[in-house]
């Protein structure tokens, strides 16, 4: 029997119209992306939000070589899930957080747990009998991309939400190939 988990990837403002890089249409998924998390929350199934906390001077921006404006970084409005995506009680994990590395994927970040307790995304699932993640977020070239691989590569079922997900698309057809070699690696693409 499915066991799954919803992973909500990256619905901060920055990466909404308005932000420091802000995916194009990223904020449309938001009416579909609360109706999947309703949907789990009524199942009793874990719902996770990452989110990229990224500290001033991070190795991703510009300033130091890195490809991307300031975004998401810590303490700022920026770094909040949209205002819009009001979801029922979920868990957090936090990416990017070292200012030396990257950190695309979610199973790069930690799920923060009670009492300040932290642990790896691939743990947390695990520890929550979860065979199955749903993915949904933004953006799907690059952080539901990395997301959705090493879903993959820990062993779970990954299905992406098609409709729940948007790119920035830097080169046109970037969402297209990723969603593309995602279904290559074995994710399914509803």
């Amino acid at each position: 029997m499915e066991h799954p988990a919803l992973i909500i990837v990256d619905v901060q403002n920055d990466f909404c119209p308005g932000g420091a890089l802000a995916v194009p249409e990223g904020d449309q998924i938001i009416p579909i992306v609360r109706a999947w998390a309703e949907d789990f929350f009524r199942q009793g199934y874990p719902i996770v939000t990452t989110q990229d906390n990224h500290p001033p001077h991070h190795i991703s921006f510009g300033e130091r070589g890195g490809p991307w404006p300031p975004h998401c970084v810590q303490g700022t409005l920026g770094f909040a899930l949209h205002p819009a995506l009001q979801l029922p009680p979920h868990a957090v994990c936090l990416k990017g957080e070292d200012p030396d590395q990257d950190a695309y994927s979610g199973f790069e970040g930690l799920v923060e747990g009670p009492e300040g307790h932290r642990e790896p995304l691939a743990s947390f699932l695990h520890r929550a009998s979860v065979d199955t993640v749903y993915v949904a977020g933004l953006a799907t070239d690059y952080c539901v991309k990395a997301t959705v691989l090493d879903a993959l590569k820990a062993g779970f079922r990954t299905i992406v939400l098609r409709d729940a997900v948007r790119g920035v698309d830097v080169n046109a057809g970037d969402s297209a190939r990723a969603l593309e070699e995602m279904a290559g690696q074995g994710a399914e693409i509803r």
